[in-house]
């Protein structure tokens, strides 16, 4: 009972984190592992994603009551993302996830320079023309993002933030709330694989999934009252985090 308590109160944290900005699993994921140290790697991402798939289409759907999503870029970006998030998965026996980080760690460095140098990056919603190259440009982001986040994962809702605002012109609160369409694409299909081979802890991820979205409900509440500004710096701030734990994971991995 005290694992399922501590559990939830991560999970809820999780939750709350990920409507608004993301990156909830950078909380969820060490929690499980440090909580359930017994359980095997795929169970523990099983569990994780059974929890957390709830939370986010809860978001999603919050998002999509009170705020005008362009679903002819999302739909087919979180197409290509469910396609590709089983590529990713199935190429993971062959990437070492070492050649990875200094990758995403370059990525993200270069993410967090150009939003603080570009002070109203995010600022303004000022879409653009959905026409045929925004079609291909959004099927390209579900596709690199999707495989990414089968195949490593980390900064996968910050990477979709950043990208709906450099090519298509949204406000940080609009990509937000379309990252978090394109996450559940990938997290279901995920879950189509940790569900049918036995990697879920329904005795943990239930009450997890509970709590997760209670979470998301108050994150997303906090984000659409918070608008664009509150958004922005909770990515800065994610972004960050995101860069010193790579930074540290990295140079673990060479010592």
């Amino acid at each position: 009972m005290l694992d399922i308590f501590t559990l939830v109160l991560i999970a809820f944290s999780a939750g709350l984190i990920d409507a608004a900005v993301g990156g909830g699993g950078l909380v969820q994921v060490p929690g499980l592992f440090a909580v359930l140290p017994q359980q095997t790697p795929a169970t523990l991402f099983g569990t994780n994603k059974f929890s957390s798939v709830f939370g986010t289409a809860v978001a999603s759907w919050r998002y999509a009551r009170q705020i005008d999503i362009a679903w002819k870029l999302v739909l087919p970006a979180a197409l290509t993302a469910f396609a590709f998030s089983f590529v990713g998965a199935m190429a993971v026996s062959y990437i070492p996830k070492e050649w990875m980080r200094p990758l995403v760690l370059g990525l993200l460095l270069f993410m967090l320079g150009y939003t603080l140098k570009k002070k109203d990056f995010g600022a303004l919603h000022r879409p653009a023309h959905i026409g045929r190259r925004e079609l291909i440009v959004a099927l390209a982001i579900g596709g690199a993002i999707g495989f990414y986040d089968g195949l490593f994962g980390p900064g996968t809702g910050s990477f979709l933030i950043f990208l709906f605002i450099r090519f298509f012109g949204f406000d940080f609160l609009r990509a937000s709330s379309a990252a978090k369409v394109v996450n559940l694409s990938t997290n279901l299909a995920a879950l189509s694989f940790f569900i049918p081979t036995g990697h879920v802890l329904y005795q943990y991820a239930v009450p997890m999934a509970a709590a997760n979205i209670a979470g998301a409900v108050l994150g997303a509440r906090l984000a659409m009252r918070g608008g664009t500004s509150l958004i922005r710096r909770l990515f800065i701030g994610l972004v960050s985090l995101l860069i010193a734990k790579l930074a540290w994971d990295t140079v673990q991995g060479l010592l």
